[in-house]
């Protein structure tokens, strides 16, 4: 029952997740952080089992990390990072697939873009403007197809997210209280909000 949805702005995405880390009719924790730094500039977003969310989520980071140490220094675009997340599902699909949905985002140094691609456990890949996994598109998706328009700025983009958390907490059947807001621009990836701290253990 996770819960990930993300907006592109003029100048970078904004990526928000639910806390939660449940099984069944178990929550284990309430400060789980679902949205994966992958680089300087760039982040994901991943629902799912949560053995796969942080298998999935540690393997693409260490990958991406590795490429730079081996390219000195060199970094990959937002869409040569999504590329390679959608051919790791892809290839894993053939053999032992991840059960993970994902949104990653991300802000392009040298070419003063930003991008966000959504991407779900079958390796199917699109670039969005905004996007939403879990049952909260039921309800988030309506809100985004009304209230987004090209040149949002930041404060916009984050008025709209907050929106969408309001709307699950009062109409979505399950409680998920926290939420965590990430954004990522030219200054790179900074959190914004959370609901519990995921520093706490």
């Amino acid at each position: 029952m996770d819960t990930v949805f993300a907006l592109r702005y003029d100048g970078g995405v904004i990526i928000a997740a639910d806390q939660a880390n449940a099984r069944s009719i178990l929550v284990y924790q309430d400060n789980l952080d679902k949205i994966v730094p992958l680089s300087s500039h760039s982040m994901m977003g991943v629902s799912g089992p949560n053995s796969d969310l942080v298998n999935f989520s540690d393997y693409v980071k260490a990958n991406i990390a590795l490429y730079e140490l081996s390219n000195n220094g060199s970094t990959l675009t937002t869409e040569a990072q999504a590329n390679f997340v959608r051919g790791t599902l892809a290839t894993a699909l053939r053999k032992g697939p991840y059960q993970v949905n994902i949104l990653l985002g991300g802000y392009d140094v040298k070419t003063d873009k930003n991008g966000l691609y959504f991407m779900d456990y079958m390796a199917c890949m699109h670039p969005v403007n905004f996007g939403v996994q879990g049952h909260a598109s039921n309800f988030c998706l309506s809100i985004f197809d009304r209230d987004w328009k090209e040149g949002l700025t930041e404060e916009q983009g984050i008025a709209i997210i907050e929106k969408c958390i309001n709307e699950l907490k009062i109409r979505f059947l399950i409680a998920q209280t926290n939420f965590i807001i990430k954004t990522v621009d030219k200054k790179g990836v900074r959190t914004v909000s959370f609901g519990s701290d995921p520093a706490d253990t």
